[in-house]
């Protein structure tokens, strides 16, 4: 008995998430911007202001990954950290004019990459492999460990 990679949806899913972050990866590099810093950024875009904590939540990375995540991105002039106002343990992560200036090509990137996903799927299959990549997310953030 053989496995067949090719026909393993976990094999095939890990092959298509590797070449996408290397897609990815290469449309940043222009603009200096890692994939992990384009996704906290792209968290900041949609909702400025928010806390270490709730961007490792949202990304669902570990605390110290994102704190090595912010600390580059605060070398880079990114983001700034200030105290929040109703919790002196806590500060808040706001984006720079320079993370703002990057909002429109650092989204044009991704959207490239993922053109490259999905290329040359009728807008129909396309829609569906996406409703079904969400399921299948779904099932796996909610399995239990065995």
């Amino acid at each position: 008995m053989m496995f067949d990679k090719d026909r393993s949806a976990g094999a095939l899913t890990s092959e298509i998430a590797r070449l996408y972050a290397a897609a990815l990866q290469r449309g940043l590099a222009p603009l200096k911007l890692s994939p992990a810093q384009f996704l906290a950024l792209n968290e900041l875009w949609s909702d400025d202001g928010l806390t270490q904590r709730d961007l490792a939540r949202r990304l669902a990375v570990e605390q110290a990954t994102m704190a090595n995540t912010l600390a580059r991105m605060e070398r880079d002039r990114l983001v700034e950290r200030r105290q929040h106002p109703d919790d002196r343990r806590s500060q808040q992560v706001w984006l720079t004019q320079a993370a703002r200036g990057l909002q429109a090509p650092a989204i044009d990137a991704a959207d490239r990459a993922n053109d490259l996903v999905a290329a040359g799927l009728p807008a129909a299959e396309r829609e569906l492999f996406l409703s079904m990549l969400s399921r299948i997310l779904s099932n796996l953030r909610n399995a239990r460990p065995e």
